[in-house]
């Protein structure tokens, strides 16, 4: 056994000495290559792809989602804070279907369903309208969650005690709202207006002018009455005030939508200080310009030529030169007689001119000054260096260009644009870390093209074609050692004497040293150990 196993070892190291580099490193690659292949594919095949169950959850309702999928045995990843909760595609639909059929999720919340489910006599007036008043929160709630842009709304409504007097005062109610609205989305005047109308609507003798609305970011929406307000045009502290919030919300808005893009919602906080000039002023102008402005002449409107033509003799001096009460002294007179003719030619042409009269009435406010505080969380928190300066400076350049387009170039004492150094004063940009936020999970889920799986089946088939031909070829090797292996038998000739056994082993000897001198000098060296 011992020799076997030797002469197996031997084979084997004279196999391996006798092949190319080429050819050993495809005989250990391919085995290595083979089982990185397979184990990659198994995991890839094996691997669940969890899509969202379920998004926007309270804990409440994630743990009881959590509790049910345990117990079913299904796997469940929960992320985003424990808002949303995922699962395998392939179980997806059957599970929403399933839950729902058993009541989960249950908000725990109480809406109008609750009088069917709890209805009994022994509940009191005050349970009544507690219950009542929290059935009417969670249901104004839900409406609002439908409309689009809003993911979660909180609802208070104050509901007027009813008086033990007889009065003809009607008591109004008020309510307070919170929405959860995506980030960047921008709601117009007019579904700001329909939110107001269906709280107003939804809840009696509740006027819009008791109804609060803010956002998670502490922005309030105005309904937009201006016949409810008739100092809207700035002339009142309230109207001013509003006009500021709304310019100041405004800018705030763009720079957020527009950095909210490039850095992420999350990674941007803005805020945005205005001066506002409210003083109206009103003038008028007289002006008188000629029509033809060239020629600097107006344009005639009456016209009239006058001509005179005189022929005749011209009359003598009269009384004696000098001597006269009124004559002049020293005066020679003349006593001379010709005739004598004039013309004279008069135009007389009456022109008017352009007058106008300008009342100017300047706009209600203007922006004296605008300043922007942008702070900006850097893509890696803990480091400040890792957004670059580069980018620094181009946030800096986007938010001068607002700046210079929103202040009225009348109070820059120039008349002109503002300078850079002027800008560079009025935007502020800080990089630092946001400590007041939670942080996010990643919900991006990998999929796996068809591509790479056909493109990893052909690889497959080609290692494993490429692995029956080496073994084949293996084989054949082996089975060709083996040949030489056996004992050279000589067939005698028919025509020569027989041999002994010793003349034939001398022969084979003789042949062997010949042919295989490397063979024969083991063999020696194998009698001599022996020996």
């Amino acid at each position: 056994m011992n020799e076997k196993m030797k002469g197996w070892l031997a084979q084997s190291k004279n196999y391996w000495s006798n092949r190319t580099f080429k050819q050993k490193s495809l005989i250990v690659g391919l085995p290595i290559l083979l089982v990185f292949i397979f184990a990659l594919s198994t995991y890839f095949l094996t691997k669940e792809n969890l899509v969202p169950l379920y998004s926007n959850l309270s804990p409440a309702e994630t743990g009881q989602i959590k509790e049910s999928l345990d117990a079913k045995g299904i796997t469940s990843e929960i992320k985003d804070n424990g808002k949303t909760i995922y699962v395998p595609d392939n179980v997806v639909n059957e599970l929403k279907v399933d839950l729902a059929s058993k009541g989960i999720p249950d908000s725990g919340t109480i809406d109008y369903a609750f009088f069917t489910k709890n209805s009994n006599f022994s509940m009191t007036d005050s349970e009544f309208n507690v219950v009542k008043l929290e059935a009417m929160q969670n249901e104004l709630a839900n409406l609002m969650k439908e409309i689009d842009g809003i993911n979660n709304a909180k609802v208070m409504i104050n509901l007027p005690q009813p008086s033990v007097w007889m009065t003809d005062d009607t008591s109004e109610a008020s309510a307070s709202i919170v929405l959860d609205t995506k980030p960047g989305y921008k709601f117009n005047q007019e579904q700001v207006t329909a939110l107001f109308h269906l709280v107003s609507k939804s809840v009696p003798n509740l006027p819009t002018s008791n109804i609060v609305i803010t956002n998670q970011y502490f922005d309030s929406f105005e309904l937009n009455n201006p016949s409810d307000n008739p100092g809207s045009d700035g002339s009142d502290y309230a109207s001013q005030q509003k006009i500021k919030n709304d310019i100041e919300r405004n800018v705030q808005l763009r720079v957020q939508q527009l950095l909210g893009k490039m850095m992420g919602q999350d990674k941007v906080a803005v805020g945005v200080t205005a001066d506002i000039d409210f003083s109206q002023k009103k003038s008028k102008q007289d002006l008188v310009e000629p029509v033809d402005k060239e020629n600097m002449q107006g344009i005639a409107i009456s016209s009239e030529r006058i001509k005179e033509a005189y022929a005749g003799s011209k009359p003598t001096n009269g009384g004696v030169a000098g001597t006269g009460q009124e004559d002049i002294a020293n005066y020679q007179a003349s006593n001379n007689n010709q005739n004598g003719d004039y013309t004279k030619t008069e135009d007389r042409i009456n022109y008017d001119v352009n007058h106008i009269k300008n009342e100017i009435v300047e706009s209600p406010y203007k922006i004296r000054d605008l300043s922007i505080q942008l702070a900006i969380e850097p893509p890696n928190p803990k480091d400040v260096n890792s957004l670059p300066q580069q980018t620094i400076d181009e946030i800096k350049q986007m938010l001068g260009t607002i700046v210079k387009t929103s202040i009225d170039k009348g109070y820059n004492p120039a008349g002109q644009e503002l300078s850079q150094a002027q800008v560079n004063d009025k935007v502020a940009v800080s990089v630092t870390q946001f400590k007041g936020k939670e942080p996010t999970m990643s919900t991006t889920q990998s999929t796996i093209p068809l591509w790479m799986y056909i493109a990893g089946g052909v690889l497959l088939l080609i290692i494993i074609i490429l692995l029956i031909l080496l073994l084949r070829k293996r084989r054949e090797d082996e089975i060709t050692v083996e040949d030489l292996s056996q004992p050279i038998i000589d067939v005698p000739d028919i025509n020569n004497e027989t041999e002994t056994d010793g003349t034939v082993r001398r022969k084979q000897l003789e042949k062997l040293a010949k042919e295989k001198p490397e063979e024969f000098a083991k063999l020696l060296r194998s009698w001599i150990s022996e020996d």
